[in-house]
């Protein structure tokens, strides 16, 4: 089907781009819309500070995630402890990459730590750490009142 111009006899051999400016635009905010989406990650309660910044995004990221039943994942893929290290020097340390911790408020203080020496242990140096954002600082715990015989005025 082409157009016809004039006397009929001739066709026009331009294309309408009109439409497909419409569709691109049309992909385009949907791409701009499910982006965000996709770096969600895995679902994890992060202790809340109030100086965050946020992740750099980027594929020169990898981050490190500790669930509340203590499990291991680097990049949303599972991973055992006793192999941590290694994948670490792997994926962090020879690709020349940043390494973020990301644990769940909920997990022991104990394994945080463990973890972060198995970090250190694959030779990286630099780590950071995720957590979120709060607007208002936590109400402070009240201190306890002083024992007999002691002064809290010094």
């Amino acid at each position: 089907m082409g157009a016809s111009v004039g006397n009929g006899k001739s066709f026009v051999s331009e294309i309408n781009v009109t439409p497909f400016v419409d569709v691109m635009l049309v992909l385009l905010i949907i791409f701009m819309v499910t982006t965000p989406m996709l770096t969600e990650g895995l679902d994890v309660d992060l202790p809340q500070t109030q100086a965050v910044e946020s992740l750099p995004a980027g594929n020169d990221n990898v981050v490190l995630t500790i669930r509340k039943d203590s499990s291991i994942y680097i990049n949303e893929y599972p991973e055992t402890m006793e192999g941590l290290a290694a994948k670490l020097a792997t994926v962090v340390k020879d690709a020349n990459r940043s390494l973020f911790l990301q644990a769940d408020k909920e997990v022991p203080y104990g394994t945080v730590v463990y973890v972060m020496g198995k970090i250190k242990a694959a030779g990286i140096d630099t780590l950071g750490i995720v957590a979120e954002r709060i607007d208002d600082e936590p109400p402070v715990g009240r201190m306890a009142p002083p024992a007999k015989g002691q002064d809290r005025s010094r």
